[in-house]
C-alpha cells in the first residue's frame, strides 16, 4: 500500500478551492486587489510544500515548511478580511477556514517534529 502525503494532498485541494474563490471574487464581486492577494498566498502553500519535498537538508526542509506556515497564516488573514467586508459567503468562509486551520496545524506539527529531530543529533 502506497503511503499518502496528507499535507501535500490537502494543500493541493485547498489551492483549488482558493482558485474557485478567486474566480468568484473577480467575476461575481468585481474585486481585483484582495482576490490576487488570497490567490497568491493560498496557492503558494502547496507549491512551497512541494519544494520542501526535495529540500537539500532537514534544515532546508524546516525553512521551507516555515514559509508555508507563514503563507497559510496570511491566507487566513485574507479570508477573515473578505468575510468581514461581506465578500465571501458564510458557508464558503467556514469551509475554507476549517481547511486552512487544519493545514496550519499539520504544518506546525511537522515543524515541531523536525526541530525536535534536529536537536537530537
Amino acid at each position: 500500500m502506497k503511503h499518502k502525503n496528507v499535507i501535500k494532498s490537502k494543500s493541493f485541494f485547498f489551492a483549488i478551492q482558493i482558485w474557485h474563490l478567486y474566480h468568484y471574487l473577480v467575476y461575481e464581486k468585481k474585486e481585483f486587489v484582495l482576490s490576487k492577494q488570497i490567490l497568491r498566498s493560498g496557492t503558494a502553500v502547496g507549491a512551497i510544500i512541494r519544494e520542501a519535498e526535495h529540500a537539500e537538508s532537514k534544515l532546508d526542509f524546516k525553512h521551507k515548511m516555515s514559509i508555508a506556515q507563514k503563507e497559510i497564516n496570511e491566507t487566513i488573514y485574507w479570508l477573515e478580511l473578505l468575510n468581514e467586508i461581506s465578500y465571501i459567503e458564510d458557508v464558503r468562509f467556514v469551509k475554507l477556514m476549517s481547511d486552512s486551520d487544519e493545514i496550519l496545524r499539520i504544518i506546525s506539527k511537522i515543524i515541531i517534529t523536525v526541530k525536535h529531530n534536529l536537536s537530537i543529533k
